[in-house]
Parts: C-alpha cells; sequence; structure tokens
C-alpha cells in the first residue's frame, strides 16, 4: 500500500477510523455545507442539516487519502478556479467527474486535536472569515498571514462508523480483542475422582462374601 507523506506523525487518519460519513466544523464554529444548488460549498451553523453530513470513501491505493461525498451524491473538489480574480484562493465545489482524480481528493493532516486537510497540489481547505464574499466561504489556499492559520484547521465529529472494516477489501480489517479485553470464559470444575479402596479393605469385604455363602 502507497503512501504519500512517509512522515507517520503528520498522518491524520486516525480521526477517520471506521468512519461512513462525518461533519467537519470550522475554525468558526461552522459546518462545511453543501448547497442545494448541487455545486457550491459553504460554511453553516446548522450542524443538524443532511447538508452537513459528509460520506467517507477510501482510495484503495493510498492509507492516507480519503475522499468525501454529499448528501447530492457529489464529491468536494479542489477546482482551479479562482476564488476572485487576483486572489489566491480557488473554489471547492462539489463535483462528479466522470473520472475520479486527484482533485477530489484529500489528505489529513493532524494537527493538535485536528486536521488539515491538504490537495494533491499542496494547498488546504480554508474556511473563510470576514466580510463578503469571503464571509461563509470555502477555498482551498495556503494561508499566508498568521491571522488565518487557523482558518485550515477542523473538527471531525464522525456521524455513523462501520461496524466492520470499511467496505474496501484492501484496506486492513481491525485488531483482534487483546487477550485482557475478553471475556473469559469459566469452565466447570472436574468431577471429582471415586474413593480409592485400599487392598486390605477390598479383601475383607471378599473374604465376607465367602463366608456369607458358607
Amino acid at each position: 500500500m502507497q503512501t504519500i507523506n512517509s512522515n507517520k506523525f503528520k498522518n491524520g487518519m486516525d480521526f477517520f477510523h471506521r468512519a461512513k460519513a462525518v461533519r467537519l466544523r470550522s475554525h468558526h464554529d461552522k459546518y462545511l455545507l453543501a448547497e442545494e444548488d448541487e455545486e457550491s460549498v459553504t460554511q453553516s451553523r446548522n450542524g443538524s442539516s443532511k447538508s452537513a453530513r459528509w460520506m467517507v470513501e477510501y482510495v484503495p491505493e493510498y492509507d492516507n487519502i480519503i475522499r468525501f461525498k454529499s448528501c447530492y451524491g457529489k464529491y468536494l473538489t479542489a477546482s482551479n478556479q479562482a476564488f476572485l480574480l487576483g486572489m489566491t484562493g480557488h473554489k471547492v465545489l462539489q463535483t462528479l467527474p466522470q473520472r475520479l482524480d486527484s482533485s477530489v481528493e484529500w489528505e489529513p493532516i493532524k494537527d493538535g486535536g485536528r486536521v488539515k486537510l491538504k490537495t494533491r497540489y499542496g494547498n488546504f481547505l480554508r474556511a473563510n472569515g470576514g466580510l463578503p464574499p469571503w464571509r461563509n466561504s470555502v477555498t482551498h489556499d495556503i494561508p499566508h498571514r498568521t491571522a488565518t492559520q487557523d482558518w485550515i484547521l477542523w473538527d471531525v465529529e464522525v456521524v455513523e462508523i462501520y461496524v466492520n472494516s470499511p467496505a474496501n477489501s484492501s484496506r486492513p480489517s481491525a485488531p483482534p480483542l487483546a487477550v485482557s479485553d475478553t471475556v473469559p470464559v469459566l469452565a466447570s470444575p472436574p468431577l471429582p475422582p471415586p474413593p480409592s479402596m485400599s487392598a486390605s479393605f477390598t479383601r475383607q469385604q471378599v473374604s465376607m462374601r465367602f463366608s456369607g455363602k458358607l
């Protein structure tokens, strides 16, 4: 199994262990939202909306890359469309490409108790703040100012899990329970052996039987 970044200490896949569906909450305490136009991606405080729920797909070739699918069946996509002319940020959209390529692939990178989601181009999923048109927008970019460093951090809320390991057969199954975690099975105590008779007692019984017949 291939790994894009060999530094395992930066791999945030543990946040998505067995995750089937998640919500992603931004630094602004807003959730990543798939808009009803089935194209736009924004932020909203309404985490209970079905649009805030993203299905997690695992990429067979890599152990640290995932995809996110919206409730409309479209993928979270790092597009090459500029968000604003002359600005560095690019649009994040919902798309359904004919062929799943690197634009729909995200690498979770652990940062404390949160994750950064990196594109294959080195940008990060960013929840923007400020005045319109930036407010509630979502782009992929590299933050250059200290004030916006936290805008690429996300809390992962797992809302549905796979009971068994994900359907992807190339991924390893969950390890078995340790011996200390298993419930002990108590065996029935062995039956006591029959009492042994001494040789002298046996001879006495035999002698009494013969005496009775005489």
